[in-house]
């Protein structure tokens, strides 16, 4: 098995992550920028564009799987008494504020930040937040999760074109609102007056970005064989989605799409004796992502999906851009809910495997 990168643009992806995490170290660890730390179903896009660098919790969290050093933090939380079915990936960021692993800990931990944001998606959300801002000594900035009454199982039918009616005009107004009031707060911390106009030119590239990836979504689902394993699909969205409505992530969207179709164009396959395509359903395994490619030469099975490349063309494309605070507002005040809640994870999954033929299914179960 060899976990060889395939994609030149995998390297690129790394690269580009690379720079970011000098300029953030130099500009908010060196010179104390204020910072925002924010969940990832939140709108990093009024961040991006108020000039607000973000920490997103699930990608702290992923950094810290990665050093293989999650099981630490949890036990430190657990000998503090905290719940041992408290959320695992969301609850990763404030133990590495409340537990001191010294030199081991990524960067050092992380520095005060001027605002923490996440919406209120589930029982311990408010709680986490509340204790780490509390920990921190910044305040916490809590967007409601209003309950959907229109629940389309064919969602992604409506997400693009009919997300008002989709989202429910009530639930965006309330949306709405908060976003406002959350652009007053990003105001006070960037000293910057927002821009309507840009936030439109922002979502109308991030747009383009996510049509390239539904170009290359439709190239690897009509392939005969896997063109690319997820692992770099994974790496190569995942970078792009961290900068998304940058010049940048356009790019790079349009050259990942591009090596997606000459690989395909020229009938190369990611595991060029496959039998079997697998499909992983749920968060990345960011502490080993070698296991998407063990099955290849012992069984010929390939992993041909993750929720990472489709759900960004079925969820963040929005068309009709006159009032782009309610369109954003639209993507944000649902997110969580068509990931992971019935009806709409369910039948888009379903559909997402009959789509790309997939054999086997593996469901990641968190503990927590």
């Amino acid at each position: 098995m060899s976990n060889d990168k395939q994609l030149d643009c995998t390297q690129a992806a790394g690269d580009k992550q690379k720079t970011w995490f000098a300029e953030l170290r130099r500009e908010v660890f060196e010179q104390h920028r204020p910072y925002a730390i924010i969940n990832a179903d939140t709108p990093h896009d009024l961040f991006h564009v108020m000039g607000v660098p973000v920490v997103t919790n699930q990608w702290w969290a992923a950094v810290v799987a990665a050093k293989r050093l999650s099981q630490d933090y949890l036990d430190g939380m657990n000998a503090l008494g905290f719940n041992e079915s408290l959320c695992r990936y969301c609850s990763i960021g404030l133990a590495t504020s409340k537990i001191d692993l010294g030199e081991r800990a990524p960067w050092g931990g992380l520095p005060q930040p001027a605002l923490l944001c996440a919406r209120l998606t589930c029982d311990c959300m408010q709680r986490v937040f509340q204790q780490w801002a509390d920990l921190m000594g910044a305040p916490f900035f809590a967007l409601e999760a209003p309950g959907s009454s229109v629940l389309p199982a064919r969602w992604w039918e409506l997400s693009r074109e009919r997300w008002a009616e989709l989202c429910e005009p009530e639930r965006l107004d309330l949306a709405v609102a908060e976003l406002r009031e959350l652009i007053g707060v990003l105001e006070r911390i960037s000293g910057r007056a927002f821009d309507e106009d840009a936030l439109r030119a922002f979502l109308q590239r991030v747009n383009q970005q996510e049509e390239y990836f539904e170009e290359a979504r439709q190239l690897i689902v009509d392939a005969p064989k896997n063109p690319v394993r997820i692992g770099e699909q994974i790496i190569n969205v995942m970078a792009t989605q961290w900068h998304r409505g940058s010049e940048w992530a356009l790019e790079h969207a349009r050259r990942f799409r591009d090596e997606v179709k000459a690989r395909v164009d020229a009938g190369i396959a990611a595991c060029p004796g496959e039998r079997k395509r697998l499909m992983w359903v749920g968060a990345g395994l960011w502490h080993n992502t070698a296991f998407y490619n063990a099955f290849e030469e012992s069984h010929g099975a390939t992993f041909v999906w993750s929720m990472y490349l489709p759900f960004g063309p079925d969820w963040y494309i929005r068309y009709g851009l006159d009032d782009p605070l309610r369109a954003l507002a639209s993507r944000v005040v649902t997110m969580n809910e068509v990931l992971h809640n019935p009806p709409y994870a369910p039948s888009w999954i379903v559909r997402e495997a009959e789509r790309n033929r997939i054999d086997g299914a593996v469901v990641l179960m968190p503990k927590g």
